[in-house]
């Protein structure tokens, strides 16, 4: 069988890793305000520069009325959003466990496929995502895993449920504007063009995403300063700010959310969601490393068991 869609969704998972890591660190540095223009005005400008190498034009021009309005919908629910209550989650209670609740993400997912789009699941599907959901929090869910081992703040939590619902309900509203995309694409020109089509769509939801960002900052008076009071340019001479900013657009919203677009290609929204949401697991030792974040034996089980669930979607 060809399972081309979970494999790059596990890539995804990845990139999604570093990408948190990078998010965290720069959010403390930056800002949460000053990181997200940063970073939707670099990953625009990205995908802008890869359109035109690829087709000769700089926007998506000819994806329809239709996908763009999803797809803008899809920037404004995910990027801006459900990122800024990923970020804020990060600052609050850390990018491990920030990703915690983003395992809720599939369950949405396969909700919002199913009710939006009429996209639904075999049995063993829905076994393999109860597994491997099971497994993430299993291993992420011990208290001994904090840095002080007290429980979460409520505030951390609930940014935490904005990110999941966001990026879920982000997800298919992308699935449904790619799909405009790919049908307004003349037949004999989709062969060539198809692969670019996804980094097309995520361009959009990058638009939206810098518009909204850039909307909130002047609404809210902050003249493009972060949360910690640091100027949009006065960042740049940080470059320890300025790598981490980097590297997480390459890693996130840039190729990370256009690999996301081209796994909904080849397979369910569901099962595409849950195999990024290895990422709580992936960044256990990453944690340990960078963050002195314990790993206990729960959360070594928990990998083990997200594993068995991840091979139950290539075994059944």
């Amino acid at each position: 069988m060809n399972y081309i869609g979970e494999f790059i969704s596990l890539i995804v998972a990845c990139l999604w890793t570093l990408s948190a890591l990078t998010a965290e660190i720069a959010s403390k540095r930056m800002g949460v305000y000053v990181l997200n223009v940063w970073r939707m005005l670099l990953a625009l400008l990205l995908s802008m520069l890869l359109m035109w190498a690829t087709t000769g034009q700089a926007l998506p021009l000819n994806a329809g009325w239709e996908a763009w309005a999803w797809l803008l919908a899809s920037g404004f629910v995910g990027y801006f959003l459900g990122d800024w209550c990923l970020f804020n989650s990060y600052l609050t209670i850390g990018s491990r466990f920030g990703q915690l609740f983003m395992t809720l993400a599939p369950a949405f997912t396969a909700f919002f496929a199913w009710t939006m789009i009429g996209q639904t699941l075999s049995w063993h599907a829905l076994l393999a995502m109860a597994i491997t959901l099971g497994g993430i929090g299993v291993a992420v869910t011990d208290s001994r895993g904090t840095e002080d081992g007290n429980p979460l703040p409520r505030r951390g939590i609930l940014f935490g449920l904005g990110a999941a619902l966001g990026q879920g309900l982000g997800l298919v509203l992308s699935k449904i504007g790619l799909d405009h995309y790919v049908a307004n694409i003349p037949a004999e020109q989709l062969a060539n063009v198809e692969g670019v089509l996804p980094f097309g769509s995520n361009l959009i939801r990058c638009m939206a995403g810098l518009v909204c960002y850039s909307a909130w900052l002047w609404l809210r008076n902050h003249a493009l300063k972060g949360g910690d009071g640091r100027t949009f340019w006065g960042v740049v001479g940080d470059r320890r700010a300025m790598l981490a900013m980097i590297t997480t657009v390459f890693s996130g919203p840039f190729i990370g959310v256009g690999l996301s677009l081209t796994a909904l290609q080849y397979t369910a929204a569901g099962i595409a969601s849950t195999l990024m949401a290895m990422t709580p697991v992936l960044i256990l030792l990453p944690s340990r490393w960078l963050f002195h974040q314990p790993i206990t034996m729960r959360a070594v089980l928990g990998a083990v068991i997200s594993c068995v669930g991840v091979s139950l979607f290539f075994l059944l």
